[in-house]
């Protein structure tokens, strides 16, 4: 299964699944990252961390940490 980290720029995903547990599934469910919901990746920084996203309508910055707990088709 593909990672929001693994990712191309000017992809557009959907995500499939979360992994993660507590707090840090919570945070990213907070930030609008739920099932189902389509993702833009609008560019990634020199050294991959962070990854800018398009997600509901406004921009988002993802850790790397975090994009890899997000798994997308």
């Amino acid at each position: 299964m593909k990672t929001l980290r693994e990712t191309n720029v000017g992809e557009t995903v959907r995500v499939k699944k979360l992994r993660g547990e507590g707090a840090v599934k919570r945070r990213i469910m907070d930030m609008g990252v739920t099932k189902g919901t389509e993702i833009y990746v609008r560019k990634v920084a020199p050294l991959g961390d962070p990854v800018e996203v398009n997600i509901r309508g406004y921009e988002l910055s993802i850790r790397k940490a975090d994009a890899e707990l997000i798994d997308v088709e």
